[in-house]
């Protein structure tokens, strides 16, 4: 007896062991002991930066914060040089886009020449650094080549020139072309740290290209681009390392994101440095041999690892952490002089066009809003999207030249936040971090607000829009101002809307006429991604954009707000909405009412699996998918009866054949 349970047991362990999957996390004290006499490498890498050089204060888990910094980070990365002078400093993308330093990305590149600072010897493109279109990204790489600062090199190996060239490049193409040839754009570098020599490849993602409306560039699968790179170096590189600086991102959804795909499809990389998804993985992702590694968005952590190379050639991890960029870590001082004196350029150059300085305060406050993640994550109304569309309403009604239409909805989509109001003054600075893509037609950064004219079927669309196609694509969670509604998750999708309706500044309802055009405002961006929601939503959520008078908007730019010549840009509206505020302690500046301190309704989350609440007000889609269940159901039930008769048939014909 004991016998068979010990064969039970070793058999119970084989099992176990071969079923465990490839995937999986790891932690720095599973890995192995380094072996002295083995190869090793200290990297350091960020991603998803955005132009946030300074330090800026901010809500985490629901309290005031001070983060990030280029100033606290080059301390750390100064300390590790001391440690190992080798010690290799990487970027994945996204360096530009978020904070006013952007205002001055095309004519002073400060993002490149202060990755340079950081001692980054490599950086990839991010879907961001097209925000400015082709002209904004070729003018800042060349402006970086030309600066006496240095620079990182720049990879990306999946742009498919051979396509675009036997179709004829286009003039913006042709324009980024020269301007890569211009800055040193490769496939791939090899460096050589040490007694290592690593070769790094980069690859912008298919996700990337869908949030970048404006790229002009059409790109190879990423995988297959990825394999032909690794080849290439393979046969002509004797290198050490590979790695891989990847602006594709990972998600929640295991072994199915972008770079744990490109880890499986290319084992041969060591090493991915995943951007664009914002993701902070406090433990390595590994498929096979390789690590993914990824440190979370604004510079609020610097990535650092440690790495041995083992007899077969291939890497072992030996320590990884995130080290929170926060205002205890020492500042370096000529990084941040550097970093002012940039800021000096935005006051002069940008800010006086709009009447302000960066340290303007705006007004006080004394709320708590959500976070600028909240907003993408939680599928709930959210404080901080009601004053944003808010802010929208009230620029365009209180413009100089308002043209007499009042709004009826404002909306402020999630992906277009990219910060929140802390407690205490806010400023211009703090404005302009919250809502900072973007530029206009006029060539002066900053998304400007359009405005189009919606029926009322659109507008249920919109909020079915939200309700059914967000958890797909969370930059399309809709904040609005006009209108409200109620969803439940637990409906059939495109049947998740209960209610919707529209509310006035005090709160009363009317209801949607549905052949009724309705005026809408929303930023130049929200415009510019109606494709892609449809295209999420297989053609079965489209909203078609109109004028006043009925007639479709075939440009989304010619939408576009201005007041006495002037874009209105969304950043500025939210500004001029705060500065009206009422002062309610008589120091001068606005106050943050109680108001937004509390939910309005706007929308209303109904979590609920009874029957009842499952089934009421179904609308055409619910129609139409039950019908066609109920058509697959029957199909297959008669499917089933055919085959059943076709089986005894057979049996029937096979016992007449044994009795003859």
């Amino acid at each position: 007896m004991k016998k068979h349970l010990l064969k039970l047991s070793v058999i119970c362990i084989i099992v176990v062991l071969f079923m465990t999957p490839v995937s999986f996390i790891i932690s720095s004290a599973d890995s192995p002991a380094s072996n002295n006499d083995s190869k090793q490498v200290d990297i350091l890498f960020t991603h998803d930066t955005h132009s946030h050089l300074n330090s800026f204060l901010t809500v985490q888990d629901e309290q005031s914060v001070t983060l990030g910094g280029f100033a606290h980070i080059k301390a750390l990365i100064n300390q590790a040089k001391e440690n190992n002078p080798d010690a290799l400093v990487l970027d994945a993308g996204d360096f530009s886009m978020g904070t006013l330093v952007q205002t001055i990305f095309d004519t002073e590149a400060p993002e490149l020449r202060m990755l340079g600072a950081l001692e980054c010897e490599v950086t990839t493109l991010g879907n961001h650094e097209f925000d400015y279109r082709s002209g904004g990204l070729a003018s800042a790489l060349k402006a970086a080549a030309a600066s006496s600062d240095p620079v990182p090199a720049m990879v990306l190996c999946n742009i498919d020139w051979e396509t675009m060239e036997a179709e004829g490049l286009t003039e913006d193409q042709q324009l980024l072309k020269d301007a890569f040839d211009t800055y040193g754009m490769r496939d791939y570098v090899v460096l050589t740290k040490g007694d290592v020599k690593i070769a790094v490849l980069g690859i912008f993602g298919e996700d990337a290209l869908a949030c970048a409306p404006t790229c002009v560039l059409k790109f190879k699968d990423a995988s297959v681009a990825a394999a032909a790179t690794v080849k290439e170096i393979k046969e002509k590189e004797d290198v050490d390392m590979i790695v891989c600086v990847s602006h594709s991102g990972t998600n929640e959804k295991e072994n199915k994101s972008e770079d744990e795909i490109l880890a499986k499809a290319v084992p041969d990389i060591d090493l991915i440095i995943s951007g664009h998804t914002h993701t902070t993985l406090m433990q390595p992702i590994v498929h096979g041999s390789t690590y993914i590694v990824s440190c979370g968005e604004y510079g609020k952590n610097l990535g650092t690892l440690n790495m041995t190379q083992l007899s077969d050639g291939r890497w072992s991890m030996n320590s990884y952490e995130l080290i929170p960029i926060t205002e205890d870590i020492p500042s370096d001082v000529d990084t941040q002089n550097k970093v002012d004196s940039f800021m000096d350029i935005v006051d002069s150059t940008y800010l006086s066009q709009f009447g302000y300085t960066r340290d303007h305060v705006l007004a006080q406050n004394t709320v708590t809003f959500s976070s600028s993640s909240d907003l993408y994550y939680i599928h709930t109304e959210h404080n901080l999207g009601n004053i944003l569309s808010d802010s929208f309403n009230y620029a365009v009604e209180n413009a100089d030249d308002f043209d007499g239409h009042p709004v009826d909805v404002a909306i402020v989509p999630s992906g277009c936040v990219r910060d929140t109001y802390a407690v205490g003054d806010i400023t211009v600075e703090d404005v302009f971090n919250s809502y900072s893509l973007g530029i206009g037609l006029d060539g002066i950064p900053g998304y400007p607000l359009i405005s189009m004219y919606l029926t009322g079927a659109e507008l249920k669309t919109g909020a079915e829009i939200d309700a059914s196609v967000s958890d797909f694509m969370r930059s399309a969670r809709l904040y609005l101002n006009g209108i409200s509604f109620s969803y439940n998750p637990h409906r059939l999708i495109l049947n998740k809307v209960t209610d919707c309706y529209l509310t006035d500044d005090e709160g009363n309802r009317a209801e949607i006429q549905d052949d009724k055009l309705y005026r809408v405002v929303c930023d130049l961006y929200s415009g510019q991604m109606l494709g892609a929601v449809t295209d999420v939503s297989y053609g079965i959520l489209s909203i078609q954009p109109k004028f006043a008078d009925g007639t479709p908007i075939e440009n989304i730019e010619d939408a576009i707000i201005t007041s006495n010549g002037q874009e209105i840009k969304a950043w500025a509206a939210i500004a001029s909405y705060l500065e009206s505020l009422e002062d309610t302690n008589g120091d001068g500046i606005a106050d943050i009412p109680a108001y937004y301190a509390t939910p309005l309704n706007r929308k209303v989350v109904e979590d609920s699996t009874a029957i009842s609440d499952l089934l009421k007000k179904p609308n055409k889609y619910a129609v139409i998918i039950i019908i066609a269940i109920i058509i697959i159901i029957v199909a297959v039930v008669l499917l089933v009866i055919a085959i059943v008769k076709l089986i005894r048939k057979i049996m029937r014909r096979n016992s007449s054949k044994d009795k003859n």
